[in-house]
């Protein structure tokens, strides 16, 4: 039986949900024309596009085996399913937000006799519960930002992941309900029927999370320098040391460290005697 995945049609993690998919050797085989579904070059494996809202519930529902969408979706419509790998993108915070003229500077401030509009009842309702308050609640499918605006509501929930929209809204965070990013989820029949190909799928998606701005330094260090050179070295567990076996007194020294550390750190590589460093792109981390 194939596995079938379900990723994002279309929205700001569709291209991105594709990507990781075909860094981890996943590949689309039509990629340019989005059908519901695609095939990749993995005989055994689908990908169904999808809206992003619907993704919890098909994986819950085994109509696919795995699923990539936000956090806050699966946390909304309240399913079933197994957390897989956090994919590290995509990151947004569901937040309780006012007039930023009104007299609401936090949750302190709301009242049972105030109105909340929102995409996310379910999230919102329990955000509310937590503190005590029984609002009533105007499920909106877009434009909340205006509800308070046109009398609609005296609070919106909504998503934000810089705060810049709020602010264009002249609205302003007073509670912090969830921190979203998107995952990569299974449910227990997938898991157990499907288990070496739904491991297969995360390992390899997992390392290419892993992997991500890092890289392979290499480099050809002499005897008499490894020791200020093992200093220098942020690796993940400690560089690996080999021998150079046309110069007995030469060694290979290779780490995987930080794209960010690598400019400072090959400058002082340098100046501690390391010859022939090689700064290389790493694919995936397993």
């Amino acid at each position: 039986m194939k596995l079938k995945i379900a990723i994002p049609s279309k929205g700001r993690i569709s291209n991105p949900s594709i990507n990781i998919l075909e860094k981890a050797g996943i590949e689309l085989k039509d990629n340019n024309n989005r059908k519901l579904i695609s095939a990749t070059y993995n005989p055994d494996i689908d990908i169904m596009f999808a809206r992003s809202s619907d993704i919890p519930e098909f994986v819950s529902d085994e109509i696919v085996d795995m699923g990539i969408t936000g956090l806050d979706l699966i946390k909304e419509n309240e399913v079933d399913v197994i957390y897989l790998t956090d994919l590290k993108f995509g990151k947004t915070s569901l937040v309780l937000a006012s007039p930023e003229d009104s007299n609401i500077n936090s949750i302190e401030d709301v009242t049972d006799d105030m109105v909340v509009a929102t995409e996310f009842p379910n999230l919102t309702k329990k955000y509310l519960k937590d503190h005590d308050l029984d609002l009533k609640i105007v499920t909106l499918s877009g434009s909340t930002e205006v509800a308070p605006f046109i009398g609609v509501a005296d609070l919106i929930t909504d998503l934000t992941s810089t705060g810049t929209t709020l602010n264009m809204n002249h609205l302003k965070v007073i509670g912090n309900i969830l921190d979203s990013s998107i995952m990569l989820i299974t449910n227990q029949n997938s898991l157990d029927n499907k288990k070496d190909l739904v491991e297969a799928v995360s390992t390899s998606i997992a390392g290419v999370i892993e992997a991500d701005r890092k890289k392979l330094v290499m480099m050809n260090v002499e005897r008499k320098y490894l020791d200020e050179i093992k200093k220098l070295m942020p690796s993940m567990t400690g560089p690996t040391i080999s021998e150079v076996l046309s110069k007995k007194d030469t060694v290979a020294v290779q780490a995987v460290v930080e794209e960010k550390e690598v400019f400072k750190l090959i400058n002082n590589l340098k100046n501690a005697g390391a010859k022939d460093i090689l700064v290389i792109p790493i694919e995936r981390i397993i």
